[in-house]
């Protein structure tokens, strides 16, 4: 177990990591809560943009939530016109999700601010210290 008292270095590295998630979904949680959605719209908008044909269990995999925890969510969206559900070719009982013209839009929108973000600290912090962010980011999860 690590000493909180004898790990001033992970204590920082806790509080950078609070500081730059902060800053890094200031500007999408504006757009969001302007139009009454929050983060997990935002992460169910970025899924479905990057995996179109994606289904329901594909996407409560990727998210690590519950059929439960997605259900309000995604039914906000699809009644809001951001997310299609389509019936799969192959099999009927599965639902295929896809953004619509609309949702790509906010979906677009939501991403580039953060991608101008990402861009503007990698270029400031340098070749190596991107290639270590990016190392160490792929190990968190893994942890």
């Amino acid at each position: 177990m690590v000493d909180q008292n004898d790990s001033p270095h992970l204590m920082q590295a806790i509080e950078l990591f609070y500081f730059g998630y902060r800053a890094f979904t200031a500007v999408p949680d504006r757009i969001l809560k302007d139009l009454g959605l929050g983060r997990v719209h935002h992460r169910i908008l970025y899924f479905v943009g990057r995996n179109p044909r994606l289904n329901i269990n594909e996407l409560l995999q990727i998210l690590a939530v519950s059929k439960q925890a997605l259900n309000a969510p995604l039914r906000k969206l699809t009644e809001l016109g951001l997310v299609d559900v389509e019936i799969a070719s192959h099999d009927r009982r599965v639902r295929q999700l896809r953004l619509s013209k609309k949702g790509t839009r906010l979906e677009a929108r939501l991403t580039q601010s953060q991608l101008e973000h990402l861009d503007r600290a990698f270029t400031n912090g340098g070749e190596a210290a991107t290639e270590g962010w990016m190392k160490v980011m792929a190990r968190i999860p893994q942890a």
